[in-house]
């Protein structure tokens, strides 16, 4: 699951994310000189995988997309996602510390990146000026920052 998630933060769809970890997982599993060395070791190992999987897809294809290097993306997973490997955790923080929020900032934040609407349209569903929609969504993502932060370092001690 981490692999998939680490491709879809690479700006993989569904789909794409789905045959890439498929590919990454079938390489590792028959790959004679693969030798287990540490969890964090073999999670490195797959994202760098997965990364030239997806580097090759659009140098075939013929596609031009800006694919990000992977030792930044892999520094900000490290930082985000830690010795859980799968993401999981980080996850399971975030949902938890969604429901703290009231429910206009989850609505905001749900209509911005679930259904990319725009500052104008939050702004009308909630009956508030775009700058007050703004507001709202920073004061939002500052909460979930800093309540997925308290969280994943409660677990870590």
């Amino acid at each position: 699951m981490g692999v998939w998630r680490y491709l879809r933060m690479l700006g993989c769809d569904q789909s794409l994310a789905d045959d890439l970890t498929q590919e990454t997982l079938l390489k590792v599993l028959y790959q004679d000189t693969f030798v287990y060395q540490s969890e964090a070791a073999t999670s490195a190992y797959l994202r760098r995988t997965a990364y030239n999987f997806l580097a090759s897809y659009y140098r075939k294809g013929g596609k031009t997309k800006t694919v990000f290097t992977a030792d930044p993306l892999d520094e900000v997973w490290n930082r985000w996602a830690g010795r859980d490997v799968s993401g999981d955790a980080a996850i399971d923080s975030l949902r938890h510390c969604l429901e703290s929020l009231t429910d206009r900032a989850r609505l905001a934040l749900r209509m911005r990146y679930s259904e990319d609407a725009s500052r104008a349209d939050i702004a009308d569903a909630l009956s508030i000026t775009e700058h007050g929609a703004r507001n709202l969504m920073q004061r939002a993502k500052q909460q979930l920052r800093e309540c997925v932060q308290t969280k994943l370092s409660e677990e870590k001690t």
